[in-house]
């Protein structure tokens, strides 16, 4: 019951659910909350038709903890949720990360703070989706702008979460999620899977070899495994010695900041040009039009936003005059830009910030690049 290679037309929050089916989707737990409600709504009826698990659970937390679990039988995992529902699984995301459990979570953004604009798109959820639990960590954020995107990032990122064992977001919003457009099904996609482990574990139920991942020890197949959220050492036992956590808490770092280069996903467009945009998500189709019509103005489209891509930065950033970052909100993506490009001698970072669950119109973007 998958799709058969060709070109299909269905709304975003649809392909992300034939992308995480053609990923090797076989449990998703969630609860309804606009506007990623479609979401559950299609797995519900498309998932059992794969031999899958759907689960309506009795909110956010219970679903993914039920995410949790899933994953440590064996199987790929997926909730979707928007951002009072993201807010209340912050706790165990960390969990995730630090148990080092692949797992995927669909945040489409609307408005906030609460309960905020339950309709309309935001993109306010960007250095929560990072920095959202406590502690230091490491996760994986991808941002999709069309229904191709959306079909293409979510195999993505169930690649990314099994092969590094950590949470992988897909940062849509409500324009992305609810906008219809065709998109692609090629006739073999790339899926990857966890390296698993075959020995029987007892006392090194987290080790791990030069990659820094650990290969995955199953629950139900004979291995003896000790899983915690405390500090533990290589055994999975709890351990508060400072060596031990130290080295913990930079693994579970370094084995995604150091694979930066193969997680970084980004198009480059019109690259000789001295003036660029950088945006992501739903922005992106009105600076698609405003690029069309002027060559001469670049467009950096960051869709991965976590780990951020210093290198595609640092490489529009040193050749140009101006950069305009423009995004729905207050300019989290264009503080780390600024930050990246200052560094390469570009000092004219300016922001084009809309709030008000309204996306940029191009003509908005041309008035502000007018204005420098």
């Amino acid at each position: 019951m998958r799709l058969e290679a060709g070109t299909y037309f269905m709304q975003g929050n649809e392909a992300c659910v034939e992308g995480a089916i053609a990923a090797g989707l076989r449990f998703f737990a969630g609860y309804p909350i606009t506007p990623s409600t479609e979401i559950a709504e299609r797995l519900a009826e498309r998932l059992p038709e794969e031999g899958g698990i759907f689960i309506q659970m009795e909110d956010e937390i219970a679903s993914i903890s039920a995410v949790i679990g899933s994953s440590w039988v064996g199987a790929k995992a997926m909730t979707a949720t928007s951002g009072p529902g993201f807010s209340l699984m912050q706790e165990n995301i960390g969990y995730a990360a630090m148990t080092e459990t692949p797992l995927v979570i669909v945040n489409v953004m609307r408005g906030g703070p609460s309960t905020g604009l339950p309709t309309m798109p935001s993109q306010g959820d960007v250095m929560q989706a990072k920095y959202g639990s406590h502690g230091d960590y490491e996760i994986i954020a991808l941002a999709p702008a069309t229904v191709q995107d959306m079909f293409d990032l979510t195999i993505k990122a169930f690649n990314f979460s099994e092969i590094y064992r950590v949470p992988a977001i897909i940062l849509s919003d409500a324009e992305v999620g609810h906008m219809r457009g065709k998109f692609t099904v090629p006739k073999k996609s790339e899926v990857l899977e966890r390296r698993m482990r075959t020995d029987k574990v007892w006392h090194d139920g987290f080790a791990y070899d030069e990659s820094l991942v650990p290969r995955f020890p199953v629950f139900g197949r004979g291995f003896r495994v000790h899983v915690t959220g405390i500090s533990h050492d290589i055994a999975g036992y709890p351990r508060t010695d400072p060596e031990v956590h130290e080295e913990l808490v930079r693994r579970l770092s370094e084995k995604i900041i150091g694979n930066r280069d193969k997680i970084s996903l980004t198009d480059i467009y019109n690259e000789d040009s001295d003036r660029f945009i950088v945006t992501y998500g739903s922005p992106t189709l009105a600076a698609m039009e405003v690029i069309g019509n002027d060559p001469s103005i670049g467009l950096l489209q960051l869709k991965t936003l976590w780990p951020m891509p210093e290198e595609s930065i640092r490489h529009v950033a040193k050749n140009v005059k101006e950069i305009l970052v423009v995004e729905m909100n207050m300019g989290q993506v264009f503080k780390e830009v600024q930050r990246i490009a200052c560094l390469e001698g570009c000092e004219n970072v300016r922001l084009l910030s809309k709030v008000g669950g309204e996306v940029h119109t191009p003509q908005e973007i041309v008035h502000s690049l007018r204005r420098c």
